[in-house]
């Protein structure tokens, strides 16, 4: 197999940051949709396995925080970044952007409380406002 060139290395680097970006959306647009749809009546909010992907996904993120570790994302992205060999200041469009909507400057126990206070959100909400299976499906 050959090595990834410096400019894919760089789109997938790129790539991977909207994925990011995507993920974090999810986790927080997902906690603010479950308190609204329960409230508007919307089903969908209470799907058992969104509910659960949502869930699972927090309790990672927290758990990570705890252990000191950096996202997987986090890690193939800045891995891309260096096969691309882009400096750690040079920065593309879409990195920069991106960026600074999801990467703060903070205490490592800021992360970890901020974390845990928002998975424990998370847990809140699968007991006020429980998901359901649908009747007749074996998950």
């Amino acid at each position: 197999m050959q090595a990834l060139s410096p400019a894919l290395a760089s789109w997938l680097a790129d790539a991977i940051l909207i994925s990011h970006v995507a993920v974090v959306l999810f986790v927080l647009l997902g906690a603010l949709a479950v308190p609204i749809g329960a409230w508007r009546r919307w089903r969908w909010v209470r799907g058992f396995r969104w509910r659960l992907t949502h869930l699972v996904l927090m309790g990672v993120i927290a758990l990570q925080a705890w252990l000191g570790a950096l996202c997987p994302l986090t890690v193939w992205e800045q891995a891309l970044r260096r096969r691309a060999g882009e400096a750690v200041y040079r920065e593309s469009f879409i990195e920069y952007w991106l960026s600074r909507l999801i990467f703060f400057e903070a205490p490592w126990w800021i992360f970890v409380a901020a974390y845990s206070g928002f998975a424990a959100f998370v847990l809140l909400l699968w007991w006020a406002v429980p998901p359901q299976r649908r009747a007749g499906k074996v998950s």
